[in-house]
């Protein structure tokens, strides 16, 4: 009897330790496949974060630099690489907070102001599978080409000191203000999270592409043509150089789209497709509808059915 009982006993007490072994191994099993996804998610978004700087400096830089004057490439091309590290600290300074901190529904709050609580730990109300400061790096590299869209609108127009203020301001008053309506937590544009009106811009189309457009429009009429237009002949100054960038750019374009994705997943996958298929069709498209109007596709219009903007 007593041998009966202690074997039930022993035999109970084996169950318990494997099952808790079990559990310890599922934990241990689950906290793996996380950190996997982490590190793939987070390899991914800091190589597409890299991706979009370079559709700035070297991208954007020599595209917009063969399709002005001889005279004007240096200039032009120090505008779009002065974005980079004007940018970059006014983001460090305010940006991030202005765009992605908690605040009003048009204009976030101080949280991040100096990046302070920007670290390895993933936020959740952005991306739950990056480090937040790998987040707040991919979203500065949008800011970045954002200011630097711009400057084919006024290329050979404006000063250098006077392209640093407007950039600066624009940011503040314009591009900050409308990333926090848009993305940011409470902004008034993102219903998805705490916002009022529901809209969903994936990769930019609002934030970047509709910004940037408009103003870039609103200064070109202020300023008016160029000094010499139209009877001084102006000819791009080499399309080598804007084939160069416009091929950067494309590449490029993967970490724009697919990056928003923010993680190493099949929407990541379909973005990237549908990147890769819309760049041909208008490019091919384009060229058709230059070949239709005037016999032969020009070269140059390849180029700006690739990327519309160019200061031409």
């Amino acid at each position: 009897m007593c041998l009966t009982f202690l074997s039930c006993t022993f035999s109970l007490f084996a169950q318990a330790a494997n099952s808790t072994t079990q559990q310890q191994e599922i934990d241990a099993l689950k906290a793996a496949v996380k950190a996997a996804q982490s590190a793939g998610d987070n390899a991914w978004m800091l190589t597409s974060a890299a991706l979009v700087l370079m559709m700035t400096g070297p991208g954007l830089a020599l595209f917009y630099a063969g399709l002005v004057r001889r005279k004007n490439v240096p200039g032009t091309m120090m505008q779009s690489f002065a974005m980079m590290p004007v940018i970059t600290i006014l983001w460090a300074v305010c940006g991030y907070s202005l765009a992605f901190s908690a605040g009003s529904p048009f204009l976030g709050g101080s949280d991040y102001l100096f990046l302070q609580g920007v670290g390895a730990a993933p936020n959740s109300d952005y991306a739950a599978t990056i480090p937040h400061q790998t987040f707040m790096l991919y979203q500065l590299m949008f800011a970045i080409i954002s200011s630097a869209l711009i400057t084919g609108a006024y290329a050979e127009r404006v000063p250098f000191k006077a392209l640093i203020v407007f950039s600066v301001l624009w940011c503040l008053f314009v591009y900050f203000p409308l990333a926090h309506m848009v993305w940011g937590k409470g902004g008034f544009l993102n219903a998805f999270s705490g916002g009022k009106v529901p809209v969903f811009d994936f990769a930019g189309g609002i934030v970047v592409h509709v910004s940037t457009g408009i103003s870039a429009l609103v200064c070109a009429i202020m300023l008016g043509a160029r000094r010499g237009y139209p009877t001084e002949r102006m000819t791009p100054h080499s399309l080598t150089l804007s084939f160069i960038g416009a091929c950067l750019l494309w590449v490029g374009w993967f970490g724009f789209n697919a990056g928003s994705a923010l993680g190493s997943s099949a929407l990541a996958t379909s973005a990237f497709t549908a990147t890769h298929f819309a760049a041909a069709a208008g490019a091919v498209a384009w060229m058709l509808a230059e070949n239709v109007r005037s016999g032969r596709p020009a070269r140059w219009a390849r180029f700006q059915a690739r990327w519309p903007g160019s200061p031409r």
